[in-house]
């Protein structure tokens, strides 16, 4: 009998279905000869403190740092998750193989890999390694099994990321909350936390220590184009008043105009990073929302695997591409001009020495179905994208047009777009089509030499401070954290790997959020007082800088091609831990009242705010089987024990995502309150109604009427 283990239930059908077992058991699929289980998220993680010693239970500066001897794991506390470890560790002692079909990344190889070693496996092991969850490419991943050994490195990569993250958490907020906390504020420090924080931090400070300069610039008009004297900005009236006066009573003579015919370089393809961010700035969606949407994408099999770090495509994928472009038939518009001609093979788009683990998001070909409206603009977004990397180049014409009054020079810009090529692909269809078009504005042609009479004026501008970070930029800003390091090579390797990983910068941010040292004021990411006062207290510049996080991932990046060992590491963390800890202990120069003040500040602001209880659905017992508790997954809370039980709410109803109050109230109560925004499915229109429970537990809507 040969065991699969997938990554979540939904993974695991699929994977049962085209092997052919399809007898349902308790907690996993059986036939043909093979017995199909899964994993839900982690179900283990690296033991607390108090698992090595009982006295690091407690909080006290002369036990730091603390090291185990040797890192263990243990199983998670919760009911379900035992339950199906149970499971699997039977399946595996009684089985002649292991196929691992984990998520294929880091992150799924170390939680497999986990949940093996727990489960104290002994057969041979196989590894499935797909970009897809479409039933050719999880047939083709079978047929391409590989031995489990060929990503020992990568498990070891994933091993030293989450010891360090573990060694210079659990080391790093003790210590500052013992020294600095003053027993009230636990201050969390994590690896990639805290520089993302310190970024944030130094930019709130920019802003507020700027100081805003007026200044007047020199421009005239000559036969309705507007040109600007190239000049450096005059920083008095009066020095504007007079070079007005001088340029009243001269010609404007043309010195020289170019045209210059060039192309607009096709788009890359979506990385995860990307994505979060177009998707940003288009429609607001922050960088965790995104996250989720791809994945449910992934997962209903109409996009590649989502957390990746490369535009690039694998070679050997070219011969695919026509049949994913015939297969995007809501697309055919567009795919049709491209369907008549060889696809293009271009390095911008294929190489294989640019993608490690999975090549870049594009879709799978399947017809979308089931997919929410904003399941539907992500998926547009990657479509547009796959599509317009295969279109013509756009193609422009560029403008520069010289001048001169007297002495000063004057300088004019303008670009025509001749034709659009893949640019085609983002013209909008409603309405507005061609406003863009309707306003460019062609610049006229103009003859050397000529002269003429002209308009000149003074433009009155003020000084700009820094803007703040959106998530767009920031994520931005995690991913290109070289350009803050002035080592050169450290510089080169942070393009690549950033502050972070692209799949766990979105945690990054909401968890600042949940520990209050930022927050989002419309859509600005601006530092509280208490996430000022915490970066003002590290001292230790390592700690809240790129570099540490730089020197971090390229070593384990290292690890992970074999050419860096793991004790080494562990090793050097524990320097480095060490260090820090001495540092702040013994040094008495530091910052003792941060805090308190951030504090007090806190209270004084918002005496009557009430901290908002987050509502725990791990904790509520289900109202259909009772005897079980709810659990909370990325789409749903349902019932730990859905399988028999199959009570389950999803967050999203008719176009509305519900609030935690609202499934609160829709378990407990059996109904919500009035929801506003709500889409009837009939017409599409957005109408006002609540959710109700019938006795069989299935959802009901309630229209509210005029008078309700």
């Amino acid at each position: 009998m040969k065991v699969c283990i997938a990554e979540k239930p939904s993974v695991a059908k699929d994977i049962a279905e085209i092997l052919g077992a399809k007898q349902r058991k308790d907690g996993y699929f059986e036939g043909n000869g093979y017995q199909v289980t899964w994993t839900f998220g982690h179900l283990c993680t690296l033991k607390e403190p108090h698992d090595y010693n009982e006295n690091w239970k407690y909080w006290k500066l002369e036990d730091l740092p603390i090291v185990p001897a040797n890192f263990g794991i243990k199983l998670i506390q919760n009911q379900g998750v035992e339950k199906q470890f149970n499971t699997i560790a039977r399946l595996v002692q009684n089985c002649n193989e292991v196929i691992n079909c984990g998520d294929a990344g880091q992150e799924g190889e170390l939680i497999q890999r986990w949940v093996l070693l727990k489960a104290k496996c002994k057969v041979p092991i196989k590894r499935l390694w797909i970009s897809s969850l479409t039933e050719e490419a999880i047939k083709e991943g079978f047929e391409k099994l590989q031995d489990a050994s060929k990503y020992d490195n990568l498990y070891a990569a994933g091993s030293a990321r989450a010891i360090g993250d573990w060694m210079l958490g659990i080391n790093g907020t003790r210590l500052f909350t013992k020294k600095f906390g003053q027993g009230k504020s636990t201050l969390s420090i994590g690896r990639v936390q805290t520089p993302t924080l310190a970024m944030i931090v130094q930019r709130s400070k920019e802003i507020d220590a700027f100081d805003v300069h007026e200044y007047w610039e020199l421009k005239t008009k000559y036969k309705d184009q507007e040109f600007s004297c190239q000049i450096p900005r005059l920083k008095s009236a009066e020095k504007a008043k007079n070079g007005l006066e001088y340029l009243k009573d001269k010609e404007f003579e043309i010195t020289s105009f170019e045209q210059k015919e060039g192309k607009e370089g096709n788009p890359r393809l979506y990385d995860l990073t990307s994505l979060q961010v177009d998707a940003n700035k288009k429609y607001g969606y922050s960088a965790d929302e995104t996250l989720k949407l791809i994945q449910g994408l992934y997962e209903k099999k109409l996009v590649t695997y989502p957390r990746v770090d490369t535009t690039y495509l694998t070679d050997d994928l070219h011969p695919k591409i026509p049949n994913i472009l015939k297969g995007l038939q809501y697309y055919s518009r567009f795919t049709e001009s491209l369907l008549k001609n060889p696809i293009p093979k271009t390095k911008t788009v294929f190489d294989d020495k640019k993608v490690t683990d999975h090549h870049a998001i594009i879709p799978t070909g399947v017809t979308p179905s089931g997919v929410t409206h904003a399941e539907q603009n992500i998926y547009d977004l990657i479509v547009r994208r796959f599509i317009a990397v295969f279109y013509p180049p756009c193609l422009v014409s560029t403008t520069t047009v010289l001048g001169k009054v007297g002495d000063l020079e004057f300088k004019a810009t303008g670009k025509q777009i001749l034709k659009l090529g893949w640019r085609e692909l983002y013209v909008s269809e409603d309405k507005n089509a061609n406003k863009d078009k309707e306003e460019e504005k062609i610049m006229p042609h103009f003859d050397e030499s000529e002269k003429g009479p002209h308009e000149p004026f003074v433009h009155k501008g003020k000084t700009s401070p820094p803007k703040y970070y959106t998530e767009a930029t920031l994520l931005r800003a995690m991913e290109s954290a070289g350009k803050q390091v002035d080592d050169e090579e450290m510089r080169e390797l942070m393009k690549d790997n950033g502050i972070g990983r692209p799949s766990t910068r979105a945690n990054i941010i909401e968890t600042l959020f949940r520990r209050k040292y930022v927050e989002k004021k419309r859509k600005n990411l601006v530092a509280t007082s208490t996430g000022i006062a915490l970066i003002d207290t590290i001292q230790n510049e390592l700690l809240k800088s790129a570099e540490l996080t730089g020197d971090w991932e390229r070593k384990i990046r290292l690890i992970e091609k074999g050419e860096y060992n793991l004790d080494v590491f562990k090793q050097e963390l524990y320097t480095m831990v060490r260090g820090i800890t001495d540092d702040v202990i013994f040094n008495r120069h530091r910052p003792m009242q941060h805090f308190r003040a951030a504090e007090a500040a806190t209270q004084k602001a918002e005496p009557k705010k009430r901290e908002k209880k987050l509502i725990s659905f791990e904790e509520m017992n289900c109202p259909k089987c009772k005897s079980t508790k709810l659990m909370k997954g990325k789409s749903a809370t349902g019932c730990t024990n859905f399988k028999e039980c199959e009570f389950k709410v999803p967050f999203d109803l008719m176009g509305k995502k519900l609030t935690d109050n609202q499934l609160k109230d829709l378990i407990k109560k059996k109904k919500t309150g009035w929801i506003k925004g709500i889409t009837d499915p009939s017409n599409q229109e957005k109408i006002e109604g609540r959710f109700l429970m019938d006795e069989q537990f299935n959802i009901q809507f309630d229209k509210k009427q005029p008078d309700s």
